[in-house]
């Protein structure tokens, strides 16, 4: 089974939340959605729903009780058997230009208030030693040469300056289905 990509949701409206990264992994945090395709009684909008799988409910419940203490911004949590749980987070509004950016795929035109919430470097493992990297999210926003140069490679084409270097946004791949959790079931 192959693993499931990050969503754009993912990648650029779950770190606007500014839930610390070591509490979405420790609490299995799975990926960030825009919609809940399953159902209709989940409906919001300019919201992200963040899917977790936690292993440890007692633990999980701490975490999002700390949630519900830290931000007002969380609208709803539930469950989706057998052993999902979402959780619905309003978008900041003061962002509500960028994440329709984002909604466009135009990643690099978003604002420099928007991509300050953003960590310029990360840390990353490999092999055991830990080494500062530029984040995936500045590399996009800023079309770095490394990332540019490796589509062109992967593509075998050569991309304009105009061109952003990240795939596309689209609405059918940031929409939780139950076939993405039989996926995640499988891959467990």
């Amino acid at each position: 089974m192959a693993e499931i990509k990050k969503t754009i949701s993912s990648i650029f409206f779950v770190p606007t939340l500014k839930i610390p990264r070591e509490s979405l992994q420790s609490n299995e945090f799975l990926n960030g959605y825009s919609k809940d395709g399953i159902g209709d009684e989940h409906c919001y909008d300019d919201c992200v729903f963040l899917l977790f799988r936690p292993k440890n409910i007692d633990k999980f419940r701490e975490f999002l009780d700390s949630e519900y203490e830290r931000t007002k911004s969380i609208l709803e949590d539930y469950d989706h058997p057998p052993g999902f749980i979402l959780v619905v987070y309003k978008l900041d509004d003061k962002f509500k230009s960028d994440f329709n950016l984002i909604r466009k795929s135009r990643y690099s035109r978003t604002s420099p208030e928007f991509q300050a919430l953003f960590p310029k470097v990360v840390k990353i493992q490999v092999n055991g030693l830990s080494r500062d990297e530029v984040s995936l999210q500045m590399r996009i926003f800023k079309k770095t040469e490394d990332l540019r140069k490796f589509w062109e490679e992967k593509f075998n084409v050569s991309l304009g300056d105009d061109i952003e270097v990240w795939e596309g946004y689209h609405e059918e791949n940031e929409i939780l289905t139950e076939e993405t959790l039989k996926q995640y079931e499988e891959a467990t």
